[in-house]
């Protein structure tokens, strides 16, 4: 057994890829390399611990107690060093920025007028799965992200841009189709598609209800683009944002104004305590097109 500061992050790495897939074979697979050779590193990854952390046997490969205890602390040092070499990048080359951005929500303006202004800096844009943003920002994955609440805001810096109407997707062929606007009352029945999220539950399926009473559940909802295609299916109705959204309805789908319902929020978050020079001009220009558009 040698030292903790001796632990090889490239036999830990492939420890938790053995330990994800539960078989060498497929591990790796997945690590580009041979099974005698994945054999012999977590070899070497078990003598520096001084214990077994895999066991293998005809039905396959487990942890073992000592792999349990393991493996969460493994996942944690690898994000740790992901994150060290990240920041430490960041730090010498200041003329980077990327901006995230979820579903149907633009940036371009924002982010021309930030290359425009800033000719040296590479500006980077991506799309983020709705639970993505905060995880993408404290891992340095992004700078800035433009997104909707909720959002846990621990460890980031949040600013409310504008708010959104929120709206009823329904088929063209559902009985309250062309109405000029529908109420929770009128849903109260409506299966609604459901997140493992509860925070993301209340908002957009205002669940529970005034009340208290718990809104219908509907299909649970793997990706938020889902919602669009189980409403066409005639599986669910779905409360989504207006806005936006309203120019990219699939055909056979239409929106229904939804009425005694909060208006959601579309938001700016960053680091907390970033002040570096491009995160903060993003910052400023996000704040100046949103007030643009609320006037």
């Amino acid at each position: 057994m040698t030292d903790d500061a001796d632990l090889d992050l490239r036999l830990v790495r492939a420890f938790t890829v053995v330990a994800e897939h539960r078989h060498f074979g497929r591990a790796a697979e997945v690590l580009h390399t041979t099974q005698p050779s994945l054999t012999r590193q977590i070899g070497r990854l078990e003598h520096q611990m001084g214990c077994r952390l895999l066991d293998r046997s005809p039905r396959g490969t487990s942890l073992t107690e000592a792999g349990e205890v393991f493996l969460p602390l493994a996942r944690s040092l690898l994000r740790s060093a992901a994150q060290a070499t990240t920041r430490t990048r960041a730090a010498a080359q200041p003329s980077r920025i990327t901006v995230g951005r979820t579903m149907n929500l633009i940036v371009t303006g924002a982010v021309a007028e930030l290359r425009m202004r800033h000719p040296d800096a590479e500006v980077r844009t991506v799309h983020l799965e709705w639970n993505e943003p905060r995880d993408a920002l404290l891992e340095h994955r992004v700078d800035a992200v433009l997104t909707r609440l909720p959002l846990r805001t621990e460890g980031l810096e949040v600013s409310v841009l504008y708010d959104e109407p929120r709206v009823l997707l329904i088929p063209e062929g559902h009985r309250l189709a062309g109405k000029e606007s529908v109420s929770l009352d009128d849903i109260a029945d409506e299966p609604m598609p459901r997140a493992d999220d509860p925070e993301w539950n209340a908002v957009w399926r205002v669940d529970p209800r005034p009340g208290g009473r718990p809104a219908p559940d509907g299909p649970l909802l793997r990706h938020v683009e889902d919602k669009a295609e189980l409403v066409a299916a005639g599986e669910a109705v779905a409360i989504v944002p207006a806005g936006e959204y309203l120019s990219r309805l699939r055909p056979g789908l239409t929106t229904v104004p939804l009425e005694g319902v909060d208006p959601g929020h579309v938001v700016l978050a960053t680091r907390a305590g970033d002040r570096g020079r491009l995160v903060s001009a993003f910052r400023k220009l996000v704040a100046d097109h949103a007030r643009a558009r609320n006037t």
